[in-house]
């Protein structure tokens, strides 16, 4: 039997509505084309999820004239040939072996400039293909080097967490349909998910009040694997993680098999948990987040998992397995709060204030026109006091109210004493001017 394409098989399980109908009544293939579009698709080699609808309808009529074996993608009939010229063809080899890391812009671009091709005479595509014949289209490591990946499994829990990110639906927040974003650490070994919560953005301040959340419930980790992008690589993550003695680790751009059991995790709560969701029923951020918390442990942390290392246990019995090996916070967390606190640098004004987020703080007035450092519970967007650069205190930090300032009593420093006795030859300015000025008429 001849095996099934199976980008075609793809193509015909999107057209499943169409075409096993026998007949579309008038105006319904325009409108069931449109509904297709609207979903989203795991689509093979390629990251887009999504559809067009002149897309699902070439392929419908494509299927109408030759059946299944016209969804089967035809290969180019001059493949294997490269319409470069033979001498271009070894300069642009030759170029891209002197340095792998050359990119095809680079590799066109140096060609022009030694004048070995004509301005825009090479295409990308026609270089990309050649470079892919002769495996040299790899942009790091060696011309045809394959980067090596490795399954792995943490032998404990509590060795390994990862976090990541995941947009997810909308929901009224103040009135108005705000996107959420999935802020989710998971521990390696036991697929357990240590936290996980919508926020209303996907920032290091929102990790920070995860993580703060699963070290609260499941102890400290010792590594913690995270993103590569900008909002991750905030120092006041990196400051977090060190004052709780987790090795904080970035994965590489554009890797996102170095999260795949959680990028796994995130497929499954598509399917369980967001596709059964009921909409209706939210009133806000927090009944999603309710709702979530009530999944997690109940039905995911309690439902036997396949995956290595599990061999059919829960996620919860995995990592109970370990508690006695797994860092519990200790005297840590009565200081948990203190921990999570941002330092921000500020000078003081003339008025003794600082500027946090737009507001203003009153310090101890001492400190005007010093820098200082400001302890500050981002959460709750408060400056709570000062310290100096070696984590001393300075004073407390106070909301400035401008109309009580009106009748606050100021501190003046003391006036020194003016003598009024001075020494018989101590003549001032004064004194010696009007001695001048009239000893001078009187010789005149």
């Amino acid at each position: 039997m001849k095996v099934i394409h199976s980008v075609a098989l793809f193509r015909s399980t999107v057209l499943g509505p169409l075409i096993s109908r026998d007949q579309l009544p008038r105006g319904d293939l325009k409108s069931t084309i449109k509904m297709l579009a609207s979903h989203s698709y795991n689509i093979p080699g390629s990251r887009n999820n999504h559809l067009s609808e002149k897309t699902i309808e070439a392929w419908y009529y494509a299927w109408r004239r030759g059946g299944i074996e016209a969804l089967t993608p035809k290969p180019r009939s001059d493949r294997g040939q490269s319409k470069i010229s033979p001498e271009h063809q070894e300069a642009i080899l030759a170029s891209k072996r002197e340095n792998p890391r050359r990119s095809i812009d680079r590799v066109i671009r140096l060609m022009e400039r030694r004048g070995q091709v004509a301005k825009d005479v090479l295409k990308r595509a026609s270089v990309h293909r050649l470079l892919q014949a002769h495996g040299l289209s790899r942009p790091t490591g060696g011309p045809s080097e394959v980067e090596e990946h490795r399954a792995y499994l943490a032998e404990c829990a509590g060795d390994i967490w990862y976090g990541d990110v995941m947009h997810g639906p909308k929901v009224p927040v103040n009135g108005k349909l705000r996107k959420v974003y999935l802020v989710s650490l998971m521990d390696d070994a036991s697929r357990l998910i240590t936290h996980s919560a919508f926020c209303l953005s996907e920032t290091a301040l929102d990790i920070e009040g995860v993580l703060k959340q699963a070290v609260l419930k499941r102890g400290l980790p010792k590594k913690l694997v995270i993103d590569n992008g900008p909002a991750y690589r905030a120092k006041t993550l990196q400051a977090v993680c060190l004052r709780l003695g987790i090795h904080l680790i970035y994965c590489r751009p554009y890797a996102p098999q170095s999260k795949g059991k959680l990028e796994r995790w995130h497929r499954t709560f598509r399917d369980h948990f967001l596709s059964e969701l009921d909409h209706s029923r939210l009133g806000d951020l927090s009944d999603l987040n309710a709702r979530l918390w009530a999944w997690v442990e109940t039905i995911y942390h309690r439902s036997p998992h396949s995956g290595q290392g599990l061999e059919g246990d829960t996620p919860l019995q995995r990592y109970q397995r370990d508690l006695p090996k797994i860092r519990s916070l200790g005297v840590l967390a009565g200081q948990i709060d203190e921990l999570f606190y941002h330092r921000v640098v500020r000078t003081v004004r003339k008025d003794g204030t600082v500027s946090y987020l737009g507001a203003r703080f009153e310090v101890p007035y001492e400190l005007s026109g010093k820098r200082v450092v400001l302890v500050v519970d981002p959460h709750r967007q408060q400056v709570l006091g000062v310290e100096d650069e070696q984590g001393q205190s300075l004073g407390a930090a106070t909301a400035l109210d401008a109309l009580a300032n009106v009748d606050r009593k100021r501190r003046k420093p003391p006036l020194e004493p003016v003598s009024s006795v001075q020494p018989d030859d101590a003549e001032n300015e004064v004194e010696l001017a009007y001695r001048q000025y009239h000893h001078n008429r009187e010789d005149r």
